[in-house]
């Protein structure tokens, strides 16, 4: 299996663009047509099928445009075996549509815990039980933690995405927190970039990435500066107010090095502004479709990611 960080690399510039979709399905945001009888009360089954159908929904609108998709586990996880069924038939659709998967379940634990949670979610396709491509975890139980997530994601061509500086306006209460002169997120940085160089790439990235919000552009420069190596994984955008200009320090010189997530924005976009007013709840995917181009065009005019649509190489080496 190619390295993960290649296979990033070459999705994002074979789209030209950085957009990752997720997948947070709502009961209470679905469009009509897909609510069943009973709406939010209906029976867990009828709830999990109702997901499948919408994420499987927004994949094939998203297929030709973006490089990868999000499913957030926890909105299937509250509706039982149901549900998770569900997140593996959408893992496995978005596969056959060639997007990357990459699962956030900010898992995390020691030992042979930890070696289980890798084993069951890393790696495409059937080397692993749910099929992601790449999962988000915690790094906060130390760095013997994340050997065993490291070792399986490099067997099996997988990637991990460690919380670094999240885009909640809580992070800073212990993330901010200053040891040794630097703040906590610049140690758990400082790891991730070791473990990034360590499982590097021809793309001159490594298989360990970094979650990086895009509510914090000064400490997203901050940090890609010190994590050369480093892909960053951005949420924030949209919804959360991060804004292209905000993320424009998450790249390197040729637009690679970051994938930019929006969720809400995107996928319950016929709900706002001004795709409401253009499609309502019928044209649901046309408003999916439109705001991911949006989004798309936004981060070509303010920020690095513009260069990827002239046709840079992922084996240039990195400035």
């Amino acid at each position: 299996m190619e390295h993960f960080a290649d296979r990033l690399a070459s999705s994002v510039q074979r789209c030209g663009n950085p957009v990752l979709v997720g997948l947070d399905p709502r009961t209470e945001n679905l469009p009509e047509g897909l609510l069943p009888d009973g709406g939010t009360s209906a029976p867990l089954e009828q709830l999990a099928a109702a997901y499948r159908a919408f994420c499987q929904g927004v994949i094939d609108v998203v297929a030709p445009l973006v490089a990868a998709v999000k499913p957030q586990a926890a909105f299937f996880e509250q509706l039982g075996p149901a549900g998770m069924q569900a997140l593996r038939d959408v893992i496995r659709h978005a596969a056959e549509r060639r997007l990357l998967v990459i699962l956030d379940g900010k898992r995390n634990d020691i030992g042979s815990t930890a070696q289980a949670y890798a084993e069951a979610y890393l790696g495409p396709g059937q080397a692993s039980a749910w099929g992601a491509d790449a999962l988000t975890v915690s790094p906060y139980l130390g760095d013997d933690s994340l050997e065993p997530f490291v070792q399986v994601a490099t067997d099996r061509g997988a990637g991990l995405f460690v919380l670094v500086k999240t885009s909640n306006p809580g992070s800073r209460r212990f993330q901010d927190l200053e040891f040794g002169g630097q703040a906590l997120y610049r140690h758990v940085g400082g790891m991730v970039e070791q473990l990034a160089q360590r499982t590097h790439g021809s793309s001159g990235y490594g298989a360990v990435g970094a979650v990086v919000g895009a509510t914090h552009p000064e400490q997203l420069l901050e940090l890609r500066a010190a994590m050369p190596g480093t892909w960053f994984l951005v949420p924030g955008f949209g919804a959360q107010g991060g804004t292209a200009r905000d993320v424009a320090g998450a790249f390197d010189p040729r637009g690679l090095g970051a994938i930019v997530n929006n969720s809400r924005g995107i996928i319950f976009a016929y709900e706002r502004a001004p795709y409401r007013q253009r499609f309502g709840n019928a044209q649901w995917q046309r408003a999916v479709e439109a705001a991911t181009l949006d989004m798309i065009a936004q981060l070509r005019s303010d920020t690095p990611a513009g260069r990827l649509a002239t046709g840079g190489s992922a084996s240039e080496g990195r400035p």
